[in-house]
C-alpha cells in the first residue's frame, strides 16, 4: 500500500502507513484463508476499522492538547524500561537493534508510548464514576447465556453446507432460499440430501450426537445455543455457508449463579464503561471535522 492520507481529523492526518502498521498481521492471516473478491472485502473491512480506531485516537490526543496536559518524563521512562525488561530480558542493546531493524528510533518509541499513556489516561478520565447495574441485570445475563455455564451437554445436530465457490453471491442466495424453505415447513433432512456439500449429505446432514470439542469453537457457540427444532441463521465459516438444526439436547451440568455473580458483574460493568467511552468519542466526533478518504 502506497503511503497517503487515509483520513483527516481536524488539522491532523491519518496515513495509510499508520493503517497498515495496525492491519498488516491481520491481513497476512486473512490471505491464508480467503482469496479473490472475498479477501479484498475482508481486508477493506479490517482497514476501515483501523482507520476509525486511529481517528478516535487522534481525537483523544487533540482533546488532551486542548487541555494543555503534559505527561511526566519519568512516566515515559518507566514505560520504555518496562518494555526492555519484559520483552528483551533487560538487554537494552537488543532492544535498540530491534527497533532499528523496524525503522524506529528511541525518540519515536518514546512518542508512541507517550501517546499510549495519554489515550489510556483520557479514557479513564471520562469514566470517573463507577457504572450502576440495573436491578436483575446479573440474573438476566446469566439466564440469557446459560449455555456458557453448561458443561458435559450434547446435541443431536444436522447441518447443511454450501461452499462459497467461485460465485459466493449466487451460493449465498441458494442457502438463503434453502433456509426459507425450511422455515416454511420443508424437511431439513430432505434438503440436506439434495444440496449439502459434505460427507453427511446422504444421511440428510445428520452429525449425530455432538459434544463440546467435536467441532470448531465457532460452530459450538452457535449450535449449543440454538433452541431445539429451530434452524440457525446462515453461518459463514471457512469459505462455506452453513445451516444448523438441533433436534435434541441431553445432559449438561450448569454452574450456579452464586459462583459466577462476581464474574458477570465485572463483565457487565466493563460493557457499561465501554459504552460511556463510546458516547464520549461520539461527542468528540460531532465537534470535529473528520473525513475518511
Amino acid at each position: 500500500m502506497l503511503d497517503g492520507i487515509a483520513a483527516l481529523v481536524n488539522d491532523d492526518v491519518v496515513t495509510y502507513f499508520q493503517v497498515r502498521e495496525i492491519t498488516g498481521p491481520m491481513e497476512d492471516s486473512l490471505s491464508t484463508t480467503f482469496s479473490g473478491p472475498v479477501l479484498a472485502e475482508r481486508i477493506k473491512e479490517v482497514r476501515l476499522r483501523a482507520v476509525n480506531d486511529l481517528i478516535d485516537r487522534q481525537l483523544i490526543l487533540q482533546e488532551f492538547k486542548k487541555m494543555k496536559g503534559e505527561i511526566p518524563k519519568h512516566a515515559i521512562d518507566d514505560r520504555v524500561t518496562a518494555i526492555i525488561r519484559q520483552d528483551f530480558g533487560g538487554d537494552k542493546s537488543a532492544f535498540l537493534r530491534t527497533i532499528a531493524a523496524q525503522g524506529l528510533t528511541m525518540d519515536r518509541i518514546r512518542k508512541i508510548e507517550e501517546e499510549k499513556i495519554i489515550v489510556q489516561a483520557m479514557r479513564s478520565r471520562e469514566v470517573k464514576n463507577e457504572p450502576m447495574l440495573a436491578p436483575g441485570a446479573v440474573e438476566r445475563y446469566y439466564n440469557q447465556h446459560i449455555q456458557e455455564w453448561t458443561t458435559n451437554d450434547e446435541v443431536k445436530l444436522r447441518m447443511i453446507k454450501i461452499d462459497r465457490g467461485s460465485d459466493p453471491a449466487k451460493n449465498r442466495k441458494l442457502i438463503q432460499e434453502i433456509r426459507e424453505k425450511i422455515v416454511h415447513g420443508a424437511e431439513f433432512a430432505d434438503l440436506a440430501r439434495v444440496y449439502s456439500m459434505d460427507s453427511t449429505q446422504d444421511k440428510g446432514g445428520d452429525w449425530g450426537w455432538v459434544k463440546h470439542g467435536d467441532l470448531s469453537p465457532q460452530m459450538e457457540q452457535i449450535f449449543f445455543r440454538l433452541p431445539t427444532g429451530k434452524v440457525s441463521d446462515i453461518v459463514e465459516l471457512n469459505n462455506a455457508y452453513y445451516l444448523m438444526l438441533v433436534e435434541q439436547k441431553k445432559g449438561g451440568i450448569v454452574k450456579p449463579l452464586k459462583e459466577l455473580r462476581k464474574e458477570i458483574e465485572n463483565h457487565l460493568l466493563q460493557v457499561e464503561r465501554q459504552k460511556d467511552q463510546q458516547e464520549w468519542l461520539q461527542r468528540l466526533r460531532k465537534k470535529a471535522y473528520v473525513k475518511i478518504y
